[in-house]
């Protein structure tokens, strides 16, 4: 039988027993949003539930169908499944997939929605599919450590929850758009303080003492700063001799001359001296090759998560988890290790606090968590760290000027 606190925290309790229809489930990665998240459909079916997994009381009539939405890692790992069992429901009630497959519910109706991660800040399609499923009378919740930076990236939110019928009336009322530009760009909003009213009704967080540690390491590496002042100075790409015609190519570049310097290889193997295990995130393919082609310990097993290779967790003495950005920075977990190294850094504040999140977990056996982010003193790597700094996403325009 399992103690109380193994099924339901104080934290998760109080949680489900406060959401509500439309709501955005606000919690740290790795506190229990999707257990939550069950608990509270389970009280909306008409269970009755408390901290014990013994406190629930059968649900006497018919469930509405629950649909998960969530990251297609954490569908082909079957967590949610694993979430869902012990509440003793059918298993053919649940049907979880993947934000890429979106569309293929949204004519579903009278159902139950579980949106796991924010991947509707834009209004694009997964959003347009999104406000489909929210308007056919199904009830929904949102999972998400980070829901939005800006007001923008939270309008199909508070469309779906009726405070706006569409982006016209949100812009209309609250934006002011810059003069003398070639595309629509925010300058600022105004009448705020019912934008942040909204926000605060849809919002419910979560959050507990942490019991563990995380020691954040900044460790600095050189690079070729004549090749990176050629390249700022003559706009012009070293590898090819031919001109840099856009902020993202200059700062792709710029990238490349900081993050292919041979130190970075070498303090990942000066990590690995010390901690023989590690899931190591980066961002480009380059990065990857560098990072395969390392002079490993010999019994270092390699595993990979990006858009080609979709290897497990790796087992064993010692191991290094090589982890593209964009695909692995949410939806899965690992308490086998208690080192991230961050080979790169990401521009957005969100992925890289969803990246930090997945060893920080409510059953890790770790207490001390260590994080080590590789850096340069280049204008591009401190650019980027001040934007994450500040909980923002670097700009390469910006910094282009």
């Amino acid at each position: 039988m399992k103690r109380k606190q193994d099924f339901l925290e104080p934290c998760q309790l109080d949680g489900a027993r406060r959401l509500h229809n439309g709501a955005i489930l606000k919690a740290d990665p790795g506190i229990g949003k999707s257990r939550t998240a069950l608990a509270y459909y389970y009280i909306r079916m008409g269970g009755e539930i408390g901290p014990s997994i013994d406190d629930l009381t059968e649900i006497k009539g018919e469930c509405k169908k629950l649909y998960v939405i969530t990251t297609a890692q954490k569908r082909d790992t079957h967590d949610w499944i694993g979430e869902f069992a012990p509440f003793g429901l059918p298993l053919d009630l649940l049907t979880v997939d993947s934000w890429n497959n979106i569309r293929k519910y949204k004519h579903v109706t009278d159902s139950f929605f579980i949106f796991d991660e924010q991947r509707v800040t834009s209004m694009k399609v997964w959003a347009k599919n999104f406000l489909m499923i929210t308007r056919h009378g199904n009830e929904w919740i949102m999972l998400s450590a980070t829901p939005g930076d800006d007001y923008i990236q939270l309008l199909p939110l508070f469309i779906a929850n009726g405070y706006f019928r569409n982006k016209y009336e949100f812009t209309s009322n609250h934006v002011v758009y810059a003069p003398y530009v070639k595309f629509p760009k925010i300058d600022r909003y105004y009448g705020t303080k019912i934008l942040d009213r909204y926000i605060k009704e849809m919002t419910v967080h979560m959050s507990k003492k942490r019991s563990t540690n995380q020691i954040h390491k900044r460790l600095q590496c050189p690079f070729d700063q004549k090749e990176y002042r050629t390249a700022m100075r003559l706009r012009v790409n070293p590898e090819t001799g031919k001109p840099i015609e856009s902020a993202s190519s200059l700062c792709y570049i710029l990238r490349k001359i900081v993050n292919s310097d041979p130190s970075r290889g070498s303090m990942v193997l000066h990590l690995l001296n010390q901690h023989a295990k590690a899931i190591i995130f980066y961002n480009f393919d380059y990065e990857l090759e560098i990072l395969r082609n390392l002079p490993y310990k010999p019994g270092t097993v390699i595993g990979e998560w990006n858009g080609h290779k979709h290897d497990p967790l790796p087992d064993g003495d010692m191991w290094v988890y090589l982890v593209q950005y964009t695909a692995g920075a949410e939806g899965w977990n690992c308490i086998t290790t208690d080192t991230i190294i961050f080979y790169s850094q990401n521009y957005s504040y969100k992925t890289t606090k969803q990246a930090s999140g997945r060893t920080d977990r409510n059953n890790t056996p770790f207490v001390d968590l260590y994080y080590y982010h590789l850096e340069s003193l280049s204008s591009i790597d401190l650019a980027i760290r001040d934007a994450i700094s500040r909980k923002k996403t670097f700009n390469e325009k910006s910094f282009n000027g």
